[in-house]
Parts: structure tokens; sequence; C-alpha cells
């Protein structure tokens, strides 16, 4: 997320809180396990007002090349022409709050220089997550744009440089990093990547040469493996062991002049007279899938998937879909109509119905089954019937396809689940317990007679 600018009162200029301050920090480890690859950049610069606000970095938002471009256009067309580079061989965002001193240590931090520039930039900007190809590209895209050659330089060879402000110039410096198995531990060596930082940052303040600079990495340097292990909490036991990632495989896709059917299960099942088949291999990720006899317009789609010598015979599976205009919602729906399953000349017809959504959406349940213990979505017409079949995680898409990849999903689950239902329940007999309780207070009577030991004494007369 963007660092948040702070007003100067008297100044009226724009400050940068320091990099251990901002509020994304607790959300650091969500970001983390969102995706792999990604690298934090940190942007700053002699000038003021170059940069607002990130709009969308949100916890786990991963900054593309195409945003990050957003960012950087702007500065480099209005912002000066002298452009330094820090890059680093690894970094990641734990980097600073593990280093960063964060709990009010500054002393113990490793990145006191680089918090001192953010400080006394007019502009900065910070992104937790860059896609880590469009950082390992930036200083390809800045070349492009600055039309000037990068220079590797060292602080030396700094010194003895002369920048001019009207000519474009692209300074690299390349940082290390070394793992706890290094020589060095990665606070020593961060805390020396700091202070070159603050070296060259001060040689350009001494010339008064206006620069803008940015931070980052060529890859990260930890990884998440196991989003689960992040968010449930970062210790690991004993012979603990990766649990074995599942096979995801692309979802079929019938296509005329573009993509217009998609459809996608986990794992596809299908039982004749009670003898089980599965049909996921054959299913998913095969090129020669025979498609024949599908069809889509925008008001009506087959799916139509073919298996030679499944049950010893030629089976086919349609999967029927319409979309219709509602005038209470005023907007489509579409609804999977019927499954049919055709063998040996003879049909088998399943209700799904139930399989139902906005046609912008497409349409996901963890199982559509014709088996009771499954949800039941699939009602065969004739009882009983010799087929069943189960699809489990399912996804369908038959209208507004982009692409080959489905669009955000209506899930089958229904909002009260068992577990709300009994939060609800006792919610109100809690509540119920409560009104009782202040109604029994408010039904209190205080006395209002008084034994006054100047006057007779109060008598109170026995009812028997």
């Amino acid at each position: 997320m963007a660092a948040t600018a702070a007003v100067r009162a008297q100044a009226g200029t724009r400050q940068a809180p320091a990099l251990w301050q901002m509020r994304w920090l607790p959300l650091l480890l969500m970001a983390v396990a969102a995706a792999e690859q990604q690298v934090p950049l940190v942007l700053w610069s002699s000038d003021r007002d170059l940069w607002g606000p990130a709009a969308n970095t949100h916890e786990g938002h991963i900054t593309s090349d195409l945003q990050l471009s957003t960012y950087l256009d702007p500065a480099l067309e209005l912002g000066p022409r002298n452009v330094l580079l820090f890059l680093q061989d690894k970094l990641s965002i734990e980097d600073f709050t593990a280093y960063g001193g964060v709990f009010g240590n500054k002393q113990d931090s490793a990145f006191s220089n680089l918090e001192n520039a953010l400080d006394l930039a007019p502009s900065s900007l910070v992104l937790p997550a860059v896609d880590w190809y469009a950082a390992s590209t930036l200083s390809t895209y800045l070349q492009e744009k600055l039309g000037a050659s990068p220079l590797h330089v060292d602080l030396a060879a700094l010194r003895e440089l002369k920048l001019n402000a009207s000519l474009p110039a692209l300074l690299l410096i390349r940082l290390p990093y070394t793992s706890g198995s290094g020589l060095m531990a990665p606070r020593e060596v961060l805390t020396g990547n700091d202070e070159v930082i603050g070296q060259v940052l001060s040689t350009l303040k001494s010339e008064d040469v206006p620069y803008t600079a940015a931070l980052t990495a060529v890859r990260p340097s930890r990884v998440a493996r196991d989003v689960a292990m992040v968010a449930g909490g970062l210790g690991r036991q004993l012979l603990q062991k990766q649990p074995a990632a599942a096979a995801v495989h692309p979802p079929v896709s019938y296509n005329d002049t573009a993509p217009r059917i998609l459809f996608w299960a986990q794992n596809f099942s299908v039982a004749y007279k009670d003898h089980w088949e599965d049909l996921t291999s054959l299913t998913f990720g095969v090129q020669e899938l025979n498609l024949t006899g599908s069809f889509w317009n925008d008001s009506y789609a087959r799916l139509s998937l073919t298996y030679e010598q499944l049950f010893g015979t030629t089976v086919t599976f349609r999967f029927i879909l319409a979309n219709r205009f509602y005038p209470v919602s005023a907007r489509h729906w579409f609804t999977m109509e019927r499954l049919e399953i055709h063998s040996n000349g003879s049909v088998a017809y399943f209700n799904a119905s139930r399989v139902t959504g906005p046609s912008v959406y497409s349409f996901h349940c963890e199982y559509v089954s014709s088996l009771s213990k499954n949800g039941h979505l699939l009602v065969a017409r004739l009882q009983p019937s010799l087929w069943q079949l189960t699809l489990q995680d399912f996804q369908i898409q038959a209208f507004n396809v982009t692409g080959e990849q489905f669009s955000y999903a209506s899930d089958c689950a229904g909002f009260f689940s068992p577990g709300i239902w009994m939060g609800l329940l006792t919610s109100l007999f809690m509540l119920f317990i409560f009104t009782y309780g202040l109604h029994m207070i408010l039904s209190l009577k205080t006395m209002d007679r008084f034994d006054d030991h100047k006057g007779p004494t109060i008598s109170l007369t026995q009812i028997v």
C-alpha cells in the first residue's frame, strides 16, 4: 500500500511516514501468502506531489507491470531526470518487519537511512507487493523511458560523476543479500546496504542534484510455501511434511469464434448399474476431447461430451443451459435446465434447475451429484435410475465468457449454515435471558414508608 502523506501545517510539504509505521505492516503475511513471486518497491523523490495514495493496494494485492507503469510514468515525465535504482539481489517485505525495529526500537533498525530519506522526501510511494517480473524488468523499463543507458556505479565513481539536472541519467547501484547460513547475518548485510543508500543520497544532496530513487530486488528473499501455514502460524512442527499440491487441470472450453462455454470439475465420475468410472483424466487437459454436438448462442448453450468405449459403448453427456431476462431483477439469469446421458439409443434425463445464477457470473458448487449425500442437485426424471453422476468442485459458465477464465462465481452454498443457525439461536437465547433479567430488575419496588423515631411506630397488620 502507499505510505499515507502527512501535511505539515507550516511548511505545506508532504511527508511520508516511516516504513515500519505504516498500517499495512500488520497485514504483510497475508500479502506474502497471496503469491510466491513478489518483492517490495519503495519510491521517493526530491520533487513534491509526484504520487498520490496508491489505489486498490489492499492486503494481498499484488501490483502488476501495468499498474506499476501508471505510478512510474508521471514521475518520469514530471519529476527529475536523474533516477537512482537501488537493486538488491533479494528482498522481501518480511525483511522490513524483522529488521526494521517495528516495536519502537529504532536504534536496532537496519534501515535508518532509508527511514530518514522517506521522512524528508517531499514525495514517496511504498508498494509492499510488486509482481516479480515487473520488478526484474524495471531497469529496462527505466532505460526506455529515460532514453539513457544504465550506469553501474559505486561510491567512488559517483563522487567523480558530474550529473546535470537537464540531462537524463539512470544510475544502477547493486546491493547484496545473504541468508542466515551465509558468512554475514542478514541484519549486517541490510545495515551495510542502508549505509550505502545514505552515502549515495548524501553525495547527491551535497551537489544539490534533484533525483528520483527506487529500492527493489531481483527476486524475493523469502517465500511462503503454504498459505495455511502462514495463516495459522509460522511455527513448524518437528518432521512436518509439506502437503502434496493437488493437480490443477485446465477447464474444458468450447470455442466457435471465441471461447463460449467453460466447464471444470476436480473430479468427474459416473456410474452405470452401480459400476463407477472416473472420467476426470479423459475430460480435462485432453486435446482430442470430442465436443461434437456442442452449440452456443446468446440465449441457449449445449455442451456435449462424447466418450468411446465407456461401459462398452459410446456415451454422450449433454449440459443444456438457457439464458433468460427476468424483469423482476432487471437482469439475465442462466439455468442449467437438464443433463442428458445418451447411450445405446436411450436417453437418461436429470433435472438440474438448481444450477443457476446471474448470466454475468459462473456457477460453482462443491458437489453437483445425483446422490442424496452430496446435495442431490441432479434429480433423475425416472426413478430408480440406472445412471449416477457426481461432479466434485463443479464450475460452469456458458454466457459472457471472456477468454478462458471463469467470471466471479455464484456459489451454491447457502448463507445460513448450521453454525450460523446455532449462533443465532444461542444469541436469541442469551438475549431472552438478558431481557428477562432486566425486566425483573425494573420490577423491583422500593419502600414508600419508613419508621420515624419521633413519631408512632409503624405497625404492619398480619394477614392470616
